[in-house]
């Protein structure tokens, strides 16, 4: 590998600003979003995502890899937060009926209640912290850059 290709491989200082500016900005606006949830619905961002994925589906049940796999999570996180989640009454695992090897997670009544309840406060804090900081033009940006990333990733995986 010549020096000028050596060289390439690591960030410039600019490239290095861009990036923790990405990353911490990113930080701060989930860890916002975070604490206002919690507030206001008593929801963490990981029953959040939980519950969006179960109200997703169909009949309101996924088996626990498909869940795992929906919301990006490790099966060892998710069951961690799926014990939490089912001792506070907002879901129940049962046996899978078509193989009893496998777990499905089911969406009880008082979950979808309790999603019912935070999702406008989490759209109204999503559109006061991140959409109404952008123009329409930079909002666009956005979706520029995070589909690029996506796709960039995706490439990534499959290699």
């Amino acid at each position: 590998m010549s020096e000028p290709q050596r060289r390439r491989r690591f960030l410039t200082k600019e490239e290095l600003r861009i990036w923790r500016e990405y990353i911490e900005t990113a930080d701060a606006l989930r860890a916002r979003l975070s604490r206002r949830m919690q507030r206001e619905s008593a929801l963490s961002p990981g029953d959040y995502a939980v519950l969006l994925a179960l109200t997703e589906s169909g009949d309101r049940r996924l088996r626990s890899s498909e869940l795992a796999s929906t919301i990006g999570w490790e099966r060892s996180r998710l069951s961690h937060q799926l014990g939490r989640m089912e001792q506070r009454g907002l879901i129940r695992r049962e046996e899978c009926l078509d193989d009893s090897r496998g777990a499905e997670v089911v969406l009880v009544e008082a979950g979808a209640e309790a999603f019912r309840r935070a999702t406008v406060p989490h759209l109204v804090a999503v559109r006061e912290l991140f959409i109404d900081a952008l123009s329409p033009e930079q909002l666009a940006s956005v979706d520029l850059l995070t589909s690029s990333l996506r796709t960039h990733l995706q490439h990534l995986e499959s290699d």
